[in-house]
Order: structure tokens, then sequence, then C-alpha cells
């Protein structure tokens, strides 16, 4: 499965704490200088991205344009806080400070989700107390999960000018700082994520939004001996759920399983809030499905909606073990409850694959459909400012255009080494017929351990390709060994390339 967005993570009320509601638009904003502005929560960019997506989904069909332009309100959430590739699911936002000096927010009132509520008592207690570089540190990250929870890119810069001033008025503090790193992995960059979080440690080791950060900022750039260090490192210095579930998707991409299921499950033992017990046991459901362990998933997955029976990541993920364990009709009715809520490309790459499948009349359309709204999202995205590469470079290989698949994963080749941009590079080589080329990067995809279904298909079709027949054996059959079902099309194909080869023995 692809990769779970470790920097959203739930984080504990003494610190960082995660909101984890959906705030409602018309929200107030701040001036560079301090003051209010009126702010219904879309730019005037906004015009030009809902044009550009009913270019992109066909405007020719009024409907689709119409859900289109609604799906703008969506985006971040998908393109924040790592690599949200095809089939990855949405995750909780890193979460907003407490409020240093005058007290304007407690913890708990962010913890109880009230996000709206949280800013606006922000923006009341600044305008009164403008020097307060605690409380313009917290605004900043507030605004960085409205823009994750919202889907409103334009909430970056304003999380920006907030944490400025907070520099500003105390230059070093750790809470700015932090947020500033945060704020740079909501962009995707990593490098910068890292720097600021370097710093924020630097004043203030115990910062747990910098240690996560740090950790998550190592992982997406494909650091994986540091990124391990780190984890240690904050599991001795803020042991906690938001520590334990990064630790473990370390351990997951080293290929060390038993490990990540382990830290897993205590970190659930030890969960009590719902958004807690809903992330955790949805980090075990997505942990048991990519190891084909599909009662098992649903089981995960069964207790993170009896937290929270809203919860689109554990809806996605039910979904799509609903369909590996044969269910497809109960799959596509749960993805099409989630893409009408979240319309992000893991979720509708997934339908339409199901769609396509199925092959009942009219499926065909409905899977273009599916394929259409990614490449608005990915319109829209970039509109707003997002890097997209990694979603647009796995959805265009298999279902769009093949060129534009081969420039996106070599422009996010060249931003990080990761084993997920390994193997989106290598198979987009691949459907551009460059499979020499692409074999090296679907080595080093596979080349930590991870065990990743799709990463095993993809090597061994280009093994094939190659004529490589033993090593695309290999590959082919432990990607079916290991989850049978890790995608509607991708396992059919593999079972039937896997028998070709087979007979030709």
């Amino acid at each position: 499965m692809p990769p779970r967005t470790t920097d959203s993570t739930p984080e504990s009320p003494d610190d960082d704490h995660a909101p984890s509601t959906d705030p409602e638009p018309g929200i107030t904003g701040e001036r560079e200088d301090g003051g209010a502005r009126s702010d219904s929560g879309l730019e005037p960019g906004v015009d030009q991205r809902v044009a550009a997506v009913r270019r992109t989904a066909d405007g020719g069909r009024r409907w689709r344009a119409l859900h289109l332009a609604g799906c703008a309100v969506l985006l971040a959430a998908a393109v924040t806080g790592g690599a949200v590739a095809v089939g990855g699911v949405p995750d909780r936002g890193a979460g907003v400070d407490a409020v240093s000096a005058a007290g304007a927010l407690s913890p708990g009132d962010l913890a109880r989700g009230d996000l709206d509520a949280g800013i606006a008592s922000l923006q009341k207690h600044l305008r009164a107390q403008p020097k307060d570089y605690g409380s313009w540190a917290t605004l900043g990250v507030a605004y960085v999960e409205q823009a994750r929870t919202k889907g409103d890119p334009s909430r970056y810069p304003q999380a920006q000018r907030a944490l400025k001033r907070s520099v500003g008025l105390e230059p070093g503090n750790d809470q700015a700082l932090a947020g500033q790193a945060a704020l740079a992995a909501a962009r995707h960059d990593f490098p910068g994520a890292l720097t600021h979080a370097d710093r924020a440690l630097k004043q203030n080791p115990y910062n747990e939004r910098a240690l996560c950060t740090r950790i998550d900022a190592l992982v997406e750039l494909g650091r994986y001996d540091d990124a391990a260090k780190a984890a240690d490192t904050a599991d001795d210095r803020r042991p906690g759920i938001p520590v334990f579930t990064r630790y473990a998707y370390v351990h997951e991409l080293r290929g060390d399983v038993r490990t990540a299921r382990e830290v897993l499950e205590r970190a659930l033992s030890s969960a009590h809030a719902p958004a807690d017990v809903a992330y955790v046991a949805t980090a075990l459901g997505q942990l048991a499905w990519n190891q084909g362990e599909y009662k098992t998933a649903l089981g995960h997955y069964a207790r993170a909606l009896a937290a929270d029976d809203a919860y689109l990541p554990a809806l996605e993920g039910r979904a799509r073990a609903q369909a590996a364990s044969g269910d497809r009709t109960a799959a596509v009715r749960g993805l099409e409850q989630v893409v009408a809520r979240f319309p992000l490309p893991g979720p509708l790459v997934a339908l339409g694959e199901l769609y396509e499948d199925r092959g009942a009349d009219g499926d065909r359309a409905k899977a273009g459909d599916q394929y259409a709204l990614v490449d608005a999202w990915t319109a829209l995205a970039r509109a707003g400012g997002a890097n997209t590469d990694l979603e647009t470079a796995l959805a265009a290989a298999d279902h769009g255009d093949e060129k534009e698949a081969l420039r996106a994963a070599r422009a996010e080749w060249d931003r990080r080494h990761s084993v997920h941009t390994a193997d989106a590079l290598a198979w987009a080589l691949h459907v551009n017929g460059r499979d020499e080329e692409a074999l090296p990067y679907a080595r080093r995809a596979t080349a930590t351990g991870y065990r990743n279904a799709v990463f095993l298909y993809h090597r061994g079709v280009i093994e094939r390709a190659t004529g490589d027949e033993r090593g695309a054996r290999a590959h082919l059959k432990a990607a079916l060994d290991l989850n049978p079902g890790f995608s509607p099309l991708g396992a059919r194909e593999a079972r039937t390339a896997l028998e070709d080869l087979e007979g030709n023995r």
C-alpha cells in the first residue's frame, strides 16, 4: 500500500494536540499588521482553479464540472505532510500548540476539535495583545491545520505571516520554529521542514511537533537510517502516540513488520481519545492489509469506525479490504461514499479500477470519470501552489498521459529519493518503454525490505520486459503471495503475467 502520511497524527494535549473536525468556511483572517480581514476561505485564484478543473475533467459534462467545483475546498488534506500517493489515505493533521503568555485559548479547547472557535478566539486575543508571540505561533499552526482540513492552500500564506510575526516578536522561539517546520512539510518542502525542525529542537529538544516533523522529513527524503535514529530520539524524549506511530512506520519501511505491529498495538492500548483510537486502529488496519491479512485488517477498521464512524481513512481502508476479500459490492459502495466527501487520487483510482474490473454496463465510463477527477484534483492542487508530482506520476502512468507521468516522476526524484519515488519513477519509465533505465529504480524501491506488493509487482513486470524471467517469476509470485488483492487490475495482470511465465518454462 502506498505511504501513510506520518506527519499528521493526532498529537498529545499537553503540547501539540490535533483538532480533528472540519472547520466551516468564512473564517476571519489577519492582515500582515495584525488586524483582521474578512476571508471566505477561497482566494480570488479559486475561479481560475475551478475553470481549470472544468477544462481538465471535460467541461462538456455539466454535472461533473459542478462536482469538481465542489472539490476545490478539499485539496490540502491530500497534499500536506508526506506523500499521499495512489492508494494512500489522508491522516489527521499536526495540531495546534497551547497558547502561551495570556492563554487566549486552552489546549483543551483545541483538543475538542473546535478549530473555528479556536482561531476566532486567537484572532480576538491578538487584536488586544498583538505582542503575544506564543499566540501568533499557535495561530500559524492553526492555519496549517485549517488548510489541511478545509483543503484551502490559501491558508498557507496566512500561516507563514503569523509564524513570521511570532519569530519577529521572539526570535528563536521553538513554537514558531516548529510551526514553520510543519508548514514546510505541508507544502512538501521537506529539506525546509528538516531545517526548521532542527532549529526548533536546538531551542527546545522536547518540542513534540518538531521531533515528529523531523522524522517525517527524513522519511520523505528517503533517509531511513537517519529517520530511525530520529524516531529513537523522539521516543526517548516524548514517548506517546504521535511518536509511536512514526516509530512503527519507520520500522515498516525497513521491513520490520513485527516491531511495527507491536508498537502500534501498544499505542492503541494507550489511546483513549476517539481520534487517537481511530488513527492508530487504522494504521494497524493498513499494516495488516499490506500483509494480505484482510480479516485482521477489517477488525482494526471496525474498531476505528467504532471510535469515529465518519473517519475517512478507515472507511477507505475497509473498502479496500472488502474488495480484496471478494466483497466488491460493499467495496464499491464504500469507496463511492468516500469520494463523495473526499475526492482524492487514492480512493478515486481505487474506485475507477473496481469499476473497470466489474465491467458492467457503463462501468468503463464511470471509471473514466474517476480518473478525470484525479486530473482535476491535480490541476486544482497545482493552482494552489502544491506539489503533486508523486500523485500525478502514479495515476498518469496507469490511467493517463505516460509522458506526463515520466515528467512528474523525474521531477519528484530530483527532490527526494524515497522508496515511493523510486517505484514511481521505475513504473513511469516502464510505461514509456524504457525498462533498462527503470530496473535500477525498481530494485531501489524494494531494497529496504519494505513489504509492498505493488513495488514487487512493478519490479516483476519490469524484469520480465528486460528478459529476466527468473527474477520476474520470483517478484510477481512474491507480490501475489504477500497481498493477492493489492489492486483490482494490477493483481489480475500479475497473475496473467506469472501464468505466462510459468507456461514458457
